[in-house]
């Protein structure tokens, strides 16, 4: 069944899944060339309604299976009156198995195949059928020349099962990467094509499970989750003699000088997102500018531990961080937070001051760090990061023993017990500062209404992310505190308040 991404499944495979999935369907009684016969039908079928007038169609064919899709689609099209070139890296006689019956067929239907070279001609829709999910380090040539070529063609490109130069797993880009404008990728999604660099070389995703038995795939359990409408945690409604004290209490410590927005706007956040009562702990120099903006927060100027003190035996929840700063004002109010039994959101320079070993972190947290966080919590650089992801990730969330929520593009929560997920929402416009510390603001009101860190973490990345989307249709220019509202709305569509 072939689906847009719109309905997407959720669950999300590694590459050698996908590869045993697609194992236990030939020994289930499905051929390899029956599967791949699918699979070229679904990507003809997607071509076709990407662009309806291509009449012109050049396949790029590696050596693989892969190769063998491309040479399925070839045929396809030459017998639907298209003109077809495939233009093949390496021997096409020296394919073996199912892709030499693909070259065959495409051979029988009377496709041109003709030998890459740095001069052959591409034409119309481009094919990729490279190299597939098989690809192991840095893309080599020939294939990167050619890879380079599809790229600067300037021509629509369509992927086979995933862009060539991509790290199915990771998201990470293995040397020079195809482009494309559609991929279509079969039988289990791959985790790489929701995070890292995944988002920005896949273009639009159709995904076809070939036909593949329910039972069979249900075999294998998924690397991750995609989140979804179905999947998401959801807040209970309000009885009807609700009170402010049955949705927990938040205290959002951050806002040094010079920073005092940054609290601001995680306690405004969570504000709207349901939680009882917000109270933000900041600079003096702060209370009077926080008060104008938004009054139904109680907002108390503190100075030291001891002023902070009362506060935190207050709150049902921390979240700390924002604006906090590395100097002595915020290390001072971090000290204390892990004296604090209660759910605790860690963002920003509370990460940074984690990273260097002055302090502890309590139990019952939720830590969300951007790349260069998760870099220093450990102490590896920023590309180690981005190279993987999901690595990362889990990492952060077993050296801590916490729910971690890294962030970018496919942003991912993790937790200590291994499980992922992958956030597949949002939009370019959000790349503006501030929206990080509306991000922990929206998580520290959904713990203080019950939810636990990794599903807080969850709901709220796709609540932040969705109401990201939104307001980004708009275009750039995009302020943090846009978002609030917009947050709030999607949350009472998500989680309605009464029944």
């Amino acid at each position: 069944m072939s689906q847009t991404t719109d309905t997407l499944p959720n669950p999300l495979y590694s590459a050698a899944q996908v590869r045993e999935l697609d194992a236990r369907l030939i020994a289930a009684g499905t051929s390899g060339f029956e599967l791949m016969q699918r699979a070229a039908h679904a990507a003809w079928r997607a071509l076709r309604r990407r662009w309806p007038d291509a009449d012109e169609i050049t396949v790029l064919a590696g050596r693989g299976n892969n190769a063998g899709d491309g040479y399925l689609i070839a045929a396809l099209a030459q017998r639907a009156g298209r003109r077809v070139t495939v233009l093949a890296v390496g021997d096409p006689q020296r394919l073996q198995g199912d892709a030499s019956l693909a070259r065959d067929d495409a051979q029988a239907a009377g496709v041109r195949i003709l030998p890459w070279s740095a001069e052959s001609d591409l034409k119309g829709v481009l094919v990729d059928a490279l190299l597939g999910t098989g690809v192991t380090g840095e893309v080599r040539e020939p294939y990167a020349s050619v890879i380079r070529a599809i790229n600067e063609s300037r021509l629509p490109i369509l992927a086979v099962d995933l862009p060539s130069g991509l790290c199915a797993d990771t998201g990470s880009l293995l040397g020079e990467t195809v482009r494309a404008e559609l991929t279509v990728t079969f039988i289990g999604l791959k985790l790489g094509l929701f995070t890292g660099q995944g988002p920005d070389r896949v273009g639009a995703l159709v995904f076809d499970d070939l036909q593949a038995d329910a039972a069979t795939v249900e075999q294998i359990e998924p690397s991750a989750l995609r989140l979804s409408v179905a999947n998401l945690p959801q807040l209970a409604p309000r009885s009807p003699t609700a009170h402010k004290g049955s949705f927990g209490q938040v205290l959002v410590i951050g806002g040094d000088l010079g920073t005092g927005g940054a609290a601001l706007l995680a306690a405004e956040a969570a504000l709207r997102c349901g939680a009882g009562m917000v109270t933000l702990a900041t600079r003096p120099e702060h209370v009077t500018a926080a008060l104008v903006r938004r009054p139904e927060i109680m907002c108390s100027g503190v100075e030291s531990t001891y002023a902070l003190t009362a506060l935190t035996q207050r709150a049902g929840v921390l979240v700390i961080g924002p604006g906090l700063g590395q100097a002595p004002w915020g290390r001072s109010l971090l000290s204390l937070a892990p004296h604090c039994h209660v759910p605790q959101v860690w963002d920003a320079d509370a990460l940074n001051l984690l990273a260097t070993g002055a302090v502890e972190l309590p139990s019952d947290c939720l830590l969300t760090p951007h790349p260069g966080e998760a870099a220093r919590l450990l102490g590896i650089s920023i590309a180690e990061v981005q190279s993987d992801r999901p690595a990362a990730v889990r990492a952060v969330a077993k050296r801590y023993g916490c729910a971690v929520l890294l962030k970018g593009a496919g942003t991912l929560i993790a937790d200590f017990d291994g499980r992922l997920a992958v956030c597949d929402r949002g939009h370019p416009a959000m790349a503006s500062a501030g929206l990080g510390d509306v991000l922990a603001g929206v998580a520290g009101a959904l713990l203080a209404q019950g939810l636990a860190p990794f599903e807080a973490a969850c709901l709220a990345v796709w609540l932040h992310a969705v109401a990201g989307e939104r307001l980004g249709s708009q275009g750039r220019g995009l302020a943090a505190a846009d978002l609030i509202p917009v947050i709030r709305q999607v949350l009472e569509e998500q989680s309605p308040c009464r029944n």
